[in-house]
């Protein structure tokens, strides 16, 4: 027979999984709740809480995220809207939203692939390792995110362990991507890893096939801008040898932007 910690503990998954958009068969959960309670003891039934079950699909999240991110005519609004978005299951677990860095209205803008551990921490993008190793390599193309860059991310909550974001956890927050670029209208973007490289030109090439070339990035609302895919500063990190190849991704973009007046 069914306790009423063990009914509890079904009403609590059931909501749980109504949140994250998995269906539920409710007319059996139903059933099964009501032989549980008429079996219960009546002070127990009596304590219980009416079962509540939210149905928010991830093409909910994604459609209220465009909502959101449409409202916002500036940067520190969409920053505000993102951080008070409820629609990615990897918030709850993080200690900060991590949104953006840098200069708004910079000609360069720079995608990562989201926060890792000192970047949930402090709230910003890029500042561990890899960001310092970014930083050195912003410079050498005379570009400083307290002058002339702009650092952003594909996702903004760290997830657990660090592994790669999941399609689900990008498509909640590819609205407020794409509005982040109208909003600071880059001349020219670099997208730093396989992760935003492949999410962004929606490509399931890896990025030693997309980098050493220039892409066109378009947003849902129609802006465009030259993309340049580079490899992650943490896999440099790793592989200090390929740092050849990143340099000549970053005289690329330094090129675009010297032909587009950035």
């Amino acid at each position: 027979m069914p306790t009423p910690a063990s009914i509890d503990a079904i009403k609590a998954l059931t909501e749980w999984w109504g949140d994250m958009g998995v269906e539920v068969d409710d007319a059996a959960v139903k059933a099964y709740l009501k032989v549980a309670d008429s079996a219960a003891p009546p002070a127990a039934v009596a304590q219980d809480a009416p079962v509540r079950r939210p149905r928010r699909k991830k093409t909910d999240w994604v459609e209220e995220a465009k909502i959101a991110a449409a409202a916002c005519d500036s940067v520190e609004a969409l920053k505000a809207a993102i951080v008070a978005f409820e629609g990615s299951p990897l918030k709850s677990a993080s200690e900060n939203t991590v949104v953006y860095d840098g200069t708004p209205g910079a000609s360069l803008m720079v995608i990562g692939e989201g926060p890792g551990a000192e970047e949930d921490r402090k709230g910003l993008p890029f500042v561990g390792k890899a960001g310092q190793l970014l930083d050195k390599m912003l410079a050498a193309i005379h570009r400083d995110r307290t002058e002339n860059a702009f650092i952003t991310n594909v996702n903004y909550w760290r997830p657990p362990a660090n592994r790669n974001p999941e399609a689900e956890e990008l498509a909640v927050c590819r609205p407020f991507v794409d509005r982040m670029v109208e909003l600071v209208a880059p001349k020219v973007i670099i997208a730093a890893g396989g992760v935003p490289a492949k999410s962004l030109l929606d490509s399931a090439d890896g990025i030693m096939r997309l980098r050493g070339t220039e892409h066109v990035f378009k947003t849902a609302g129609g802006f465009t801008a030259p993309l340049i895919p580079i490899l992650h500063p943490a896999y440099l990190l790793r592989r200090p040898q390929d740092k050849s190849r990143a340099w000549r991704d970053l005289l690329l973009g330094e090129q675009r932007l010297g032909e587009l007046g950035g």
